[in-house]
């Protein structure tokens, strides 16, 4: 007897072989009670289910309560009681989500089947009219997460747009190698569905196994942070063949947090092909987006969308010159909703991104991070800006300000970096950084920690920072006591 063969940890998605669980799924759900404008709460990992019940609650058009599938039960709680919602439909956190159970349904089990003969067809006409479709959380780095309320037409026109601009082709494979339950992934699944084209639905935490997924089935689009392809570039240096097998990819897309210069670098120098920069945020959808032959930045704006850099008045600032950054898109919030679960309606034309950027002659958005303006020796200093320049001397930098009575802030920089010691690094930046910009502490590390999101835990660097300077002051202290 044969053993059996082993089943791939993978799989591809047409749009045509997913509508008909999609519509089985939209007649359970519809046979269990959720009606048309209801609150659904959706979470779970990657995987097919959660493409299909996303789809299906379109198709039934309810307020889509999206939720990463690593929140605690107490945050669950916070974000079921702000935004009323009555239904779940999760993965292997349906046990954790406070409604009694017959309000849950586990997206992973087939479940019985519908009462109701489906409809022919998922239809997203009805939702894309709804004002309230979509509720995501903001990432909470200035503060706490906010729930941003977005219309139907917002989240799909956004999307149309950013197909169209990119190019995608219905004999594409899209492999998204991050969360569908964030606005990033939730954005690809829905370009996927309008496009027509594959959907590779990978084990994007094990990037291993992600990656020779990517090989196996042929995708020809890749979508991940810039921790993806730092990891990716590690596990090719241990294993050549690994860039060979990827050769069906033609674009390479990257988002979710800045792309520093190095890697960038480093990842063409070894495939051949540029990183793809894009930038968006939950409130506003995708905003600018590099494409195969503008590389520069994040790109231009997309069709439809407007940007300018202002200073801390509100003044426009010249070209090339960095300031906030704040766009005019048809692709914004309605609004946040209150912890009473009120709406706050979003009414200015222009939305505050509170990002730090500059539009250069050309009009491409470069960005460097958020609007954290620290005041030092006199000076005001960007943080996110200084990153930038630091990278110059040749790899990935983290600026942490701390306040201190005497300067202002004090600076420490985080170089990724296994060969040259902290003393290198200090002769580098002296050479390249105005006396002011110059950092008080330097400290390499082989890897950024790295939060949930896939972005650099800064609060964690916050911490070592703290620990760092709180080491080196005890030293001091210690050395003038023993003089």
């Amino acid at each position: 007897m044969s053993e059996p063969e082993e089943q791939q940890p993978w799989a591809v998605l047409w749009p045509h072989a997913v509508q008909k669980e999609a519509l089985d799924m939209a007649a359970r759900l519809a046979g269990q009670g959720v009606r048309a404008g209801d609150r659904v709460l959706l979470t779970g990992e990657n995987s097919a289910g959660f493409v299909s019940a996303l789809l299906a609650l379109c198709h039934l058009d309810v307020s889509i309560v999206l939720a990463d599938p690593q929140l605690t039960s107490s945050q669950l709680t916070r974000m079921i009681d702000i935004a009323g919602v009555r239904w779940a439909v999760a993965g292997v956190t349906a046990d954790r989500i406070p409604l009694p159970e017959p309000s849950v349904l586990d997206l992973d089990a087939a479940g019985p089947p519908p009462a109701e003969p489906p409809d022919e067809a998922i239809s997203l006409d009805r939702w894309e009219a709804r004002k309230d479709a979509v509720v995501m959380w903001s990432s909470g780095t200035t503060g706490e997460p906010k729930a941003v309320v977005k219309s139907g037409h917002a989240v799909l026109e956004n999307s149309r747009v950013t197909g169209t601009y990119m190019g995608y082709r219905p004999d594409d494979v899209l492999a998204p190698l991050l969360p569908f339950s964030h606005q990033y992934g939730m954005s690809l699944l829905l370009i996927w569905w309008l496009t027509g084209c594959g959907l590779l639905v990978a084990p994007y935490r094990r990037l291993e196994p992600a990656l020779a997924a990517v090989a196996g089935a042929g995708a020809t689009v890749v979508d991940g942070t810039p921790p993806t392809y730092h990891g990716m570039l590690t596990l090719a240096a241990r294993t050549p063949a690994l860039l060979e097998s990827l050769r069906e990819v033609r674009m390479w897309c990257v988002g979710g947090a800045p792309l520093n210069r190095p890697l960038a670098e480093r990842f063409h120098q070894a495939t051949g092909h540029p990183l793809l920069d894009g930038y968006g945020m939950t409130e506003t959808g995708n905003i600018a987006l590099t494409l195969p032959d503008l590389t520069e930045g994040c790109g231009n704006p997309l069709p439809g969308v407007d940007v300018r850099v202002v200073d801390e008045d509100g003044t426009h600032v010249p070209a090339g010159s960095p300031g906030e950054i704040e766009v005019r898109t048809a692709g914004r919030l309605e609004g946040y909703l209150r912890p009473d679960g009120g709406l706050t309606p979003f009414q200015s034309p222009w939305f505050r991104t509170r990002d730090l950027g500059r539009l250069d002659e050309a009009g491409v958005l470069h960005v460097f991070g958020r609007m954290n303006a620290v005041h030092r020796l006199g000076h005001t200093l960007y943080p996110e800006y200084l990153e930038r320049r630091a990278e110059e001397c040749g790899a990935p930098v983290k600026v942490i300000a701390l306040d201190d009575d005497r300067s202002g802030a004090v600076l420490v920089f985080f170089v990724q970096d296994t060969v040259h010691d902290e003393r290198v690094w200090r002769s580098r930046f002296r050479e390249s950084l105005a006396s002011y910009e110059r950092p008080n502490a330097v400290m390499t590390v082989a890897e950024f920690p790295v939060n949930r999101n896939g972005k650099v835990d800064t609060a964690a660097l916050r911490e070592q920072a703290a620990a760092i300077l709180k080491n080196r002051t005890r030293s001091r202290d210690d050395g003038s006591r023993a003089g």
